[in-house]
C-alpha cells in the first residue's frame, strides 16, 4: 500500500476532485449522498496521504532527494511545462496534515449545515477547495502551483460568500478575491522573472540554478526584486500586512470555511510557497529582511487588534493574521522548521477553536458578541474543555503543541539577532509581545465565553456527535501534536530543514521566559475577566486610554483608509480619465472619423459603379482638358481667332 501511495500520490487531490464532479452532476438533489460522497472521496485522499507520509517518514533518502515524477503538459522551442508530483517531507506532511483537517471539517459540516437548502453545493465546494490545495502542495513547478493557488482563491471566494441572501457575505467575497488578486499580479511577475532568467519554474531545477545566479548573468538586485515580486502573493494569500484586511471579513462564511480556510488551505498555502522557494530568499538577504520584518510586524500589529474585539470568531481571525505572522517571521531568519512546525501545530488548535466557535454560534443561534455570552462550559462540557485544550496550545502553555512551536520561532529569531543582524532584537522583541498578547487576548475570549456568570436570555445545549467528535480529535492532537518538535527528541528538525540540520541545545531561559510570557497573559485576563465579575476594570481601562482603545477596536482604520483612497484617488482618478476620454481622445477619434466621413460621402459621387457614370466622367475629363489646353496657350487660341 505505501508503495502504491508514494506511486500515485496524484491520486490524493484527484479524489475530492471526483467528488466535485459526482455531486455538481449525479448527486446534488440527495443531499445525504453528497455528503457521503464527499466524506469518502477526503477520507480516502486521508488514508493515502498517511501511507505516503509513512513512506517518506521511514526512508532517510526523501531527505536529500524528493520523488518527482512529471509528465509533458506541452512544449515549444525554447519553453517547456510539466505537471507532475514532488515529495519530500515537507509535502508528505502537508498532504497528511490538510487532508486529516478537512476530513474533520466535513464530518463536522454534516451537523452544523444540516437543513441548509444548499447542503449539497456546500459539500461540493469543500471537496473543491480540498482538491486545490492538495494538488498545490505536490506541485511540482511553481506553474503548475499558480493554476492551483487560484483555484483555491476561487473556492475561497465561492464559500465566503456562500450566504448570498447576505450583503455582509458577499462584500466579503469581493473583497477576498480583489485584495488577493493585487497580491497574485506581483507573484505572476515574479514567475515571468524566474522562467526569462533562468528558463525553467521548475522547483528542482530552480533550487540547482538560483545559487548559480550569476552565471545567467543577473545582478544581485535583479534577483531581490525577483524575490519580493515573489513575496508579494503570500502577502495577500497568506492575509500579512498591508493586505490583511481581507482574511478577518472570511468570517462572513459558514464556520466551516472559517476552520479550513485559517488552519489548513488558503492562508498557508503563502506560508507554504514562501518555504518552497526559500533557496530564492536565502541568496538575497534584503528580501529575507523584508520577509522578517513583515512577518514579525503583521503578527504584533494583528494581536494589538485582536485584544479588543468583540466577535467571537473576529477575535479568531486575527488571531490567524498574527500566527501568520510568525510563521513569516521564522521563515525570514531562515528557518523552514521552525515556520513548518508551527503551520503544523497551529492547523490543529485554530481548527479546533473555530470549529468551537462554530458550535457556540450553533448553540447561541448565530449570536457571536463574547460579551454576551458566559458561563457555557456548563451547558456545553464537550465544546468548553476542548476549546480550553486549544487555548493553552495557542498561548504556549507546555506540554501542548504550541509552546514547541512557538518557543522554536522565538529560538531561531534570538540566533538571529546574535548573529548581528540589525534587525534581530527587534524582530524577537516583537515576537516576545506578540507571544504575551496572544494569551492575553484569548484567554480573554474563553473567560467572557465559557466561565463566569451564565446569561438567562441564552439557552445553550451541547452540540451533536457529528460536531463534538472532531472536537476531540482535534483537541488531543493540539495537546500531543507538538512533541514531535521537541529540542529532545528533534525529530522534526532531522526531517523538515532547509540547509543544515539545527542540533542546538534546548533554551532553558528562553522556555522560562516564554512560559512567564504566557501565564503572564492568562492570568491578566483572569482578572480583568473573570475575577472582576462585573468587568468595571475592564471598562475603565478602556475608557482611560479611550483613543488607543479606538484605534485598536476600529483596526486602526486601515479599511477606513483604503476606502478613503479608493474614494478619493481611484474614483477621481477614473472621473479625470473618463472625462479625458470623452472631450480628448473622443473627439479627436471622431473628428478623423468625420473627416474619413466627408471624403467618402465627396467621393461617392465618382465612384458609382455605373459604367455610364464612368463614361460621361471620362468625357467630361477630356472635354475641361480640350478648353484649358485651348484656351490656356496665346498662341493656338490666337490661331483659334485668325480662322475666324
Amino acid at each position: 500500500m505505501v508503495d502504491f501511495a508514494l506511486t500515485h500520490a496524484w491520486l490524493v487531490p484527484l479524489l475530492p476532485a471526483l467528488a466535485f464532479v459526482i455531486i455538481v452532476f449525479l448527486t446534488r438533489p440527495y443531499a445525504r449522498l453528497s455528503s457521503t460522497v464527499a466524506i469518502a472521496a477526503i477520507f480516502s485522499s486521508f488514508v493515502l496521504a498517511a501511507n505516503i507520509a509513512y513512506g517518506v517518514f521511514t526512508n532517510p533518502g526523501f531527505i536529500e532527494k524528493p520523488l518527482v515524477y512529471s509528465l509533458r503538459w506541452f512544449g515549444m522551442e525554447g519553453f517547456t511545462v510539466d505537471v507532475g508530483v514532488m515529495l519530500d517531507p515537507t509535502s508528505a506532511m502537508m498532504l497528511f496534515m490538510v487532508s486529516m483537517v478537512a476530513t474533520l471539517i466535513q464530518i463536522y459540516s454534516t451537523g452544523y449545515m444540516h437543513g441548509d437548502p444548499q447542503y449539497s453545493v456546500f459539500f461540493s465546494y469543500l471537496s473543491l477547495f480540498a482538491a486545490s490545495m492538495l494538488g498545490l502542495v505536490i506541485s511540482s513547478n511553481l506553474l503548475q502551483m499558480f493554476i492551483l493557488w487560484e483555484l483555491v482563491g476561487l473556492c475561497s471566494f465561492l464559500l465566503i460568500g456562500f450566504y448570498t441572501f447576505k450583503v455582509s457575505a458577499r462584500e466579503a467575497a469581493k473583497k477576498a478575491f480583489i485584495t488577493t488578486r493585487i497580491g497574485d499580479f506581483g507573484m505572476m511577475l515574479g514567475l515571468l522573472f524566474l522562467q526569462i532568467v533562468f528558463g525553467t519554474l521548475d522547483l528542482v531545477g530552480l533550487a540547482e540554478r538560483v545559487p548559480n545566479y550569476e552565471q545567467f548573468g543577473i545582478s544581485l538586485g535583479l534577483l531581490t526584486l525577483i524575490a519580493i515580486l515573489l513575496f508579494i502573493g503570500p502577502i495577500g494569500k497568506s492575509g500579512q500586512f498591508p493586505l490583511h484586511v481581507w482574511l478577518p471579513d472570511a468570517m462572513e462564511g459558514p464556520t466551516p470555511v472559517s476552520a479550513l480556510i485559517h488552519a489548513a488551505t488558503m492562508v498557508v498555502a503563502g506560508v507554504y510557497l514562501v518555504g518552497r522557494t526559500l533557496f530564492l530568499f536565502a541568496e538575497v538577504p534584503g528580501a529575507a529582511e523584508v520577509v522578517a520584518f513583515i512577518g514579525a510586524f503583521t503578527a504584533i500589529f494583528a494581536a494589538t487588534i485582536a485584544i479588543t474585539q468583540r466577535e467571537i470568531k473576529r477575535i479568531l481571525a486575527y488571531s490567524t493574521v498574527s500566527q501568520l505572522g510568525y510563521m513569516m517571521l521564522a521563515l525570514g531568519v531562515g528557518s523552514l522548521s521552525a515556520s513548518m512546525f508551527h503551520l503544523w501545530t497551529h492547523a490543529f488548535f485554530k481548527a479546533l477553536m473555530f470549529l468551537g466557535a462554530g458550535s457556540v454560534l450553533h448553540a447561541l443561534h448565530d449570536k457571536a458578541d463574547v460579551w454576551e455570552m458566559g458561563g457555557l462550559i456548563k451547558k456545553m462540557p464537550i465544546t468548553g474543555w476542548t476549546f480550553v485544550i486549544g487555548g493553552l496550545a495557542i498561548a504556549g502553555i507546555p506540554p501542548f503543541a504550541g509552546f514547541w512551536s512557538k518557543d522554536e520561532i522565538l529560538l531561531v529569531t534570538l540566533e538571529y539577532a546574535k548573529h548581528g543582524h540589525a534587525l534581530g532584537y527587534l524582530l524577537f522583541f516583537f515576537a516576545a509581545v506578540t507571544a504575551f498578547l496572544t494569551a492575553f487576548y484569548m484567554w480573554r475570549l474563553i473567560f467572557l465565553t465559557f466561565f463566569g456568570k451564565e446569561k438567562p436570555e441564552n439557552h445553550p445545549h451541547e452540540s451533536p456527535l457529528s460536531m463534538t467528535f472532531p472536537l476531540v480529535v482535534l483537541a488531543v492532537l493540539a495537546a500531543v501534536g507538538g512533541l514531535v518538535g521537541t529540542p529532545w527528541a528533534n525529530v522534526w528538525g532531522e526531517w523538515i530543514h532547509f540547509g543544515d540540520v539545527h542540533h542546538g541545545d534546548p533554551n532553558y531561559a528562553l522556555m522560562i521566559l516564554s512560559v512567564v510570557l504566557a501565564v503572564a497573559g492568562i492570568g491578566l485576563a483572569y482578572r480583568l475577566y473573570y475575577q472582576d465579575e462585573e468587568k468595571q476594570l475592564a471598562k475603565q481601562l478602556a475608557e482611560r486610554y479611550q483613543s488607543l482603545y479606538k484605534l485598536s477596536y476600529n483596526k486602526y482604520y486601515v479599511d477606513e483608509l483604503y476606502a478613503w483612497f479608493t474614494r478619493t484617488v481611484v474614483d477621481a482618478g477614473a472621473k479625470a480619465l473618463y472625462w479625458f476620454d470623452i472631450y480628448v481622445v473622443d473627439n479627436i477619434v471622431n473628428g478623423l472619423a468625420g473627416v474619413t466621413k466627408l471624403s467618402g460621402q465627396g467621393m461617392r459621387f465618382l465612384h458609382t459603379g455605373k459604367m455610364q457614370t464612368y463614361a460621361l466622367v471620362f468625357f467630361l475629363a477630356l472635354l475641361v482638358i480640350t478648353v484649358v489646353l485651348a484656351y490656356g496657350n496665346p498662341t493656338l487660341a490666337g490661331s483659334l481667332g485668325g480662322v475666324n
